[in-house]
């Protein structure tokens, strides 16, 4: 396993601890007096690395949110001896559930298996930041541990600021962030991770330090058995636990697990469907956000370089391993297409209508002038006549309309391309039968980009 990159943090726990009481939210949550408060038991161990700044805090601010709620109190494991003494079958049974504040490594517990069937059972399991740096399976296989929790730590890399996508707004969890939360912290990448056995909360659609397109959860829920279980991967830098929005964030995920706030557990439909006014225009989708079902590769022998990740078609590529060009199985000839792409700072890649005429996908937003090869352009045949290229990492909108010999494309709402001649294929092109229906291709040899919400309807 690839070793943690750690940056040092200024101000020590103790430090930070006098300003604690003011820093813990004040929820307006408030506990009919006649409902006995329920019993949480906070671990603390750790195995491999110790976050020894957060943890203090975390044990403070949990039991501070308990307090103040009146909805839990808190016990601590903080200790092998302690975990061996409150952790077996039998001392579980005082408890409505189990909290793992950034454990690591494998913990001693008494009997894992009856553990896990006590969670199954109907009990709560709450994991933050570094409860996914537990249990680690050997070689091929996943632990039991993080078939429950839902996602096992692979790598990350240094602290940035990031931008979580707000997958559940209604989630008594992530209610309180809109459509997303910016936070600075140590973004986790996981791995033995699939949207189809979790409810997501907390999201990303980037690289949270290279930018480039994929899926990257940071929080979700599911039920395991009768059991409830809610993970967030944020929290490792003590400021973060000191904003109330996050404490927001993790209170409501106790409460939900616990079965004091309802929310949904259901993994989300991934499939694309177009809306129903676009399906009475005739549009219908080209790619259904599952699947790579319906395009091939360009070459048979290519690199798999595309996948179906969180909605989006996602092609992804090092300098080690290029990229393969993907084609529709379907061939059109006159038609309208929509879709959205988001590329990483320098990328390229290209939209082919037909297979032959290509609309341009580059990062150019530096230069701030419409270019023949530039983005949106029609590869060295027409520039776009307004530069309107989007920051990379944002997601760009296109309409293309493709009739006989003519193109009219419309750029993030504004049409760069009015009626173009493109009587010649543009370079690239699978042949130069311009005449001929031809499938959609997507470039990948180029650069990583992502794509999604593609639909089409044949005029």
């Amino acid at each position: 396993m690839l070793k943690k990159m750690r940056n040092s943090w200024i101000l020590t726990g103790s430090a930070l601890l006098g300003a604690l009481i003011v820093g813990v939210a004040s929820p307006s949550t408030s506990v009919a007096a006649e409902k006995p408060a329920k019993r949480l038991l906070v671990v603390t161990v750790t195995k491999g690395f110790r976050h020894a700044d957060s943890i203090p805090l975390a044990e403070k601010i949990l039991a501070e949110l308990g307090r103040k709620t009146g909805e839990f109190t808190v016990d601590y494991v903080r200790t092998d001896q302690e975990m061996a003494e409150k952790m077996t079958v039998a001392a579980l049974a005082n408890y409505d559930g189990v909290v793992f504040a950034s454990t690591t490594g494998t913990l001693p517990l008494p009997d894992k298996a009856g553990f896990l069937e006590w969670i199954k059972s109907g009990k709560a399991f709450i994991g933050i930041h570094a409860a996914s740096d537990t249990f680690h399976g050997a070689g091929k296989t996943v632990d039991p541990y993080i078939d429950m929790l839902g996602g096992e730590f692979k790598i990350h890399g240094a602290q940035v600021e990031v931008e979580c996508l707000n997958q559940d707004p209604d989630h008594p969890a992530t209610r309180m962030f809109g459509k997303s939360f910016v936070v600075f912290d140590e973004i986790y990448q996981l791995k033995n991770f699939s949207r189809d056995r979790v409810h997501g909360l907390l999201t990303m659609d980037k690289h949270p330090n290279t930018k480039v397109p994929g899926d990257y959860p940071v929080s979700w829920c599911k039920k395991y058995g009768q059991g409830s279980v809610f993970y967030t991967s944020l929290g490792h830098r003590p400021d973060v636990w000191q904003k109330p929005i996050y404490q927001e964030h993790v209170l409501g995920g106790i409460e939900w697990a616990l079965g004091l706030k309802p929310g949904d557990a259901t993994p989300q439909d991934l499939a694309y469907k177009v809306s129903p006014e676009e399906a009475a225009e005739g549009f219908r989708p080209l790619f259904d956000g599952v699947d790579v079902k319906g395009w091939k590769l360009r070459e048979a022998d290519g690199r798999q370089s595309w996948s179906a990740q969180n909605s989006m078609l996602v092609n992804t590529m090092t300098e080690k391993e290029r990229g393969s060009d993907l084609v529709s199985e379907e061939k059109f000839r006159d038609f309208t297409v929509r879709y959205e792409y988001m590329i990483p700072k320098d990328s390229n890649s290209g939209f082919y209508l037909r297979g032959r005429h290509e609309i341009q996908i580059l990062d150019d937003y530096a230069t701030g002038a419409p270019s023949p090869g530039g983005n949106g352009a029609i590869y060295q045949l027409a520039p776009v006549s307004q530069f309107v290229s989007r920051k990379p990492g944002e997601w760009q909108t296109v309409e293309a309309t493709m009739k006989g010999d003519r193109v009219t494309v419309i750029l993030n709402g504004v049409k760069v391309h009015d009626n173009v001649l493109v009587d010649r294929p543009t370079g690239g092109e699978l042949d130069g039968n311009v005449n001929e229906p031809g499938p959609i291709m997507l470039q990948g040899d180029h650069g990583p980009v992502a794509f999604r919400k593609i639909r089409i309807r044949t005029l």
